[in-house]
């Protein structure tokens, strides 16, 4: 949470960029624990309720969720993005393409990052309809198919006859990330080399993220190896860990502050058996 101020009214929201949005300014963010008091327009005192336990931010809020001009730990989101995608181009310094393609939104920054670390050519590479939702979140089969094929249309003249890299931030399902690798195909990529700026999502998240069930997350049941079949690309990689790790923490920001369960399947608290069957 953040603390922000409009004329003489304080604003409390979860990310800086609403505050900013309406015409606020971001004040600074809210401590694990801390209440804070306003009453008349003025914060009458702020304290700890109690001390606060190991501190475990959702790590993928900069991945995928956060808007990229939001501060996170004193930084933008877009700058963790940037640097996630200047590590995939270290973990991938041995690949030679042509371009290197963005999936909008999200895989935006990633591929700035990459290009400018491994002095590849950027290009947009897709057309997005800005008016369809987020697709992984949709409640069936259908209409997943439906919303990807209305989000993105390829830009053929970027994509004819070209080795690309493409970045996007995530897989879950797979399903969309493998309809948007057939649409390369479709209008003439020569090779498609898949890199995301998370590693693999193996554990459903218990704490707000509709992430589904173990079931449905491919890198839970398939290996790279079946993965990179079933998305017909030439090769795929994911941001290690470690490398995540790093890309979102700044200057005093600690490394160990994180929840990464999605990624390792170590939760920051216990699941209770009703939870863990109710998800599973």
């Amino acid at each position: 949470m953040v603390l922000g101020k409009i004329n003489n009214f304080y604003i409390i929201a979860s990310e800086s960029a609403v505050i900013e949005v309406i015409g606020g300014k971001y004040i600074r963010d809210i401590n694990p624990a801390e209440i804070i008091v306003i009453e008349k327009r003025q914060i009458k005192k702020s304290f700890l309720y109690k001390t606060p336990k190991k501190q475990s931010t959702c790590i993928f809020e900069q991945v995928y969720f956060s808007r990229p001009d939001s501060i996170m730990f004193y930084k933008t989101v877009k700058e963790a993005r940037v640097k996630m995608g200047k590590f995939l181009a270290k973990q991938m310094k041995d690949v030679k393409v042509d371009v290197v393609i963005p999936v909008p939104d999200t895989g935006y920054f990633a591929a700035l990052g990459f290009s400018r670390e491994s002095n590849i050519l950027f290009e947009n590479g897709f057309v997005k309809n800005h008016y369809v939702g987020r697709s992984f979140i949709k409640p069936s089969q259908n209409l997943r198919d439906l919303t990807a094929n209305l989000k993105l249309r390829p830009i053929k003249e970027v994509i004819k006859d070209k080795e690309i890299i493409l970045i996007d931030d995530s897989i879950v399902r797979g399903t969309t990330s493998k309809k948007i690798v057939n649409m390369l195909r479709d209008v003439g990529a020569k090779k498609i080399h898949f890199a995301l700026s998370c590693p693999p999502i193996i554990c459903p998240c218990y704490y707000g993220i509709d992430t589904p069930s173990k079931e449905y997350l491919i890198a839970t049941n398939h290996s790279i190896e079946e993965m990179k079949e079933y998305l017909n690309v030439n090769t795929l990689t994911f941001l290690n860990l470690n490398n995540l790790v790093k890309s979102c923490s700044f200057d005093n920001v600690k490394s160990n502050i994180f929840c990464t369960a999605c990624f390792t399947g170590k939760y920051p608290t216990k699941i209770s058996k009703n939870t863990y069957k109710r998800v599973n």
